[in-house]
């Protein structure tokens, strides 16, 4: 089975309740929260997963990388 990489389910949920959702089933992932915005990197981490947030809320698609 692959492993989930995309949490869609996480639009719009506060910044607590999607990183305790993604470390309750990858606790080896690490998560950054990230103002909507920002610039970033562009290379690939597959134990990275960023909240992109705008007034403590997710406003893209979590996923990892």
């Amino acid at each position: 089975m692959e492993a989930k990489s995309e949490w869609p389910e996480l639009m719009g949920k506060s910044v607590e309740e999607a990183s305790r959702q993604i470390g309750a089933e990858f606790p080896e992932i690490t998560v950054h929260v990230v103002p909507e915005g920002s610039m970033v990197t562009m290379d690939f981490n597959e134990q990275r997963v960023r909240l992109f947030v705008q007034d403590g809320k997710v406003v893209r698609e979590p996923r990892r990388g």
